[in-house]
């Protein structure tokens, strides 16, 4: 464990003590019996290398602010029994009988099932759920709720607290085979692994992660909801993403017109672009075109922080966002006029849509002596144009999860 997540897992307490504390107290209210661990783990944001991860390309997420907290005791019984008390919600299944129910609880019956898949031999377990990352917009709710769960169901069992890789990969696990999503593991990575003030240049092939820190100053993160919502799980657009990278490649592997140490799109460089003309469907070059710049634009992205070059980051922004909306076609209007707004407001470095893409936000890095006139004028102007309010969430680059006996 480095220096700093050791801070943070110290600091558990101290930093979401209110927050630890309001939960422990529904817990109690709801059972009559005190809590026995607390887990947060954090959403993230991804500042490039978006619709990567599935093909085993480059990413480059940090974690921010807003986190989800898990207080759980464990049970006599094969029951879990779960309280989401931002939704107001109560619900609960059988560990020997896991079955979807389109619902948050599915992500927590994807850690059953994947630890199960382990033979881990789970307890019951009652847990309550307090979370403030916004479900829907592109933050990786659900991959802060499996973080969260599994981190703190493995401490009820017995094991350990200092394993956040094995909390990522666990979640990654029950959302992509459980749930359905078919999601790469950018998401729990982030919220397992990330270190304070660093975005984690993840390798989504070798699983092996960097911390990258932005020399000097760090610009400020603004998070902007345009008011979309989606779910990947039931969203068939995500699914024929997933599926035409997959086409692709078997068509590439047919032509045979790469050699051996060409395994995957993951492989493909900028170069290779030509030879796919005609190659294949104008749809599935789009696509393929994608993923290659953009696993480039993450390896632009990090020289560009280390060097503190805010015209290249805002650059590299930019063409990943035109990107995402011409080739990959996962952009809609509202996140297209965010970009847009942006930027064209004075202080603002670089914007581009965070997540999945097809709604949710926008981040935007902003130099940090504009924080106080680039907010409302983009809330203005977006307000002025699509006729409903936008959410505006201002966050600092956080850490991982983390997880301690109460």
């Amino acid at each position: 464990m480095s220096p700093a997540r050791e801070v943070e897992q110290a600091g558990l307490r101290s930093s979401r003590g209110v927050e630890i504390a309001a939960a422990a107290a529904e817990f109690r209210h709801r059972t009559g019996l005190s809590p026995e661990v607390a887990a947060c783990a954090p959403g993230r944001v991804n500042l490039i290398g978006e619709h990567t991860d599935y093909t085993e390309g480059l990413v480059l997420p940090c974690a921010i602010d807003h986190k989800t907290i898990v207080v759980a005791r464990k049970r006599s019984d094969r029951r879990v029994i779960a309280h989401a008390l931002d939704l107001n919600e109560r619900a609960e299944f059988v560990l020997d009988d896991l079955r979807p129910q389109a619902s948050w609880i599915d992500y927590l019956q994807g850690v059953g099932f994947a630890l199960g898949e382990q033979g881990v031999d789970l307890p019951g377990i009652e847990l309550t759920v307090s979370s403030e990352v916004p479900q829907g917009a592109g933050l990786s709710s659900s991959a802060a709720l499996g973080v969260a769960v599994c981190a703190a169901w493995l401490a009820c069992w017995g094991e350990g607290r200092g394993t956040p890789r094995r909390w990522a990969e666990i979640a990654h696990r029950g959302e992509s085979h459980f749930v359905g999503v078919g999601c790469g593991i950018l998401d729990q990575f982030a919220s397992a692994l990330s270190e304070p003030g660093h975005a984690l240049r993840i390798d989504c092939r070798s699983r092996e992660v960097q911390p990258v820190a932005f020399a000097g100053e760090t610009p400020a993160l603004l998070i902007a909801h345009s008011g979309v919502t989606r779910a990947l799980a039931a969203d068939g657009a995500y699914h024929e993403r997933v599926q035409e990278c997959t086409e692709a490649w078997a068509a590439i592997q047919r032509a045979n017109v790469f050699g051996s140490g060409v395994r995957g799109l993951r492989d493909l460089v900028v170069d290779d672009l030509p030879a796919l003309e005609g190659l294949l469907a104008p749809a599935l070059n789009r696509r393929v075109r994608h993923i290659v710049t953009e696993n480039h634009r993450v390896v632009q992205f990090c020289e560009a922080m280390r060097a503190q070059d805010w015209a290249s980051l805002g650059s590299v922004m930019a063409q990943g966002q035109v990107s995402l909306r011409d080739d990959y076609e996962v952009s809609v209007p509202e996140l297209d006029a965010l970009c847009e707004i942006a930027d064209g407001l004075p202080g603002v470095i670089g914007s581009r849509l965070t997540g999945a893409g097809f709604g949710g936000c926008t981040v935007h890095l902003v130099e940090p002596g504009n924080r106080e006139t680039v907010a409302p004028a983009l809330q203005a102007a977006f307000q002025r144009r699509f006729e409903h309010p936008l959410r505006l969430i201002w966050t600092g680059i956080g850490g991982g999860a983390v997880c301690e006996t109460l």
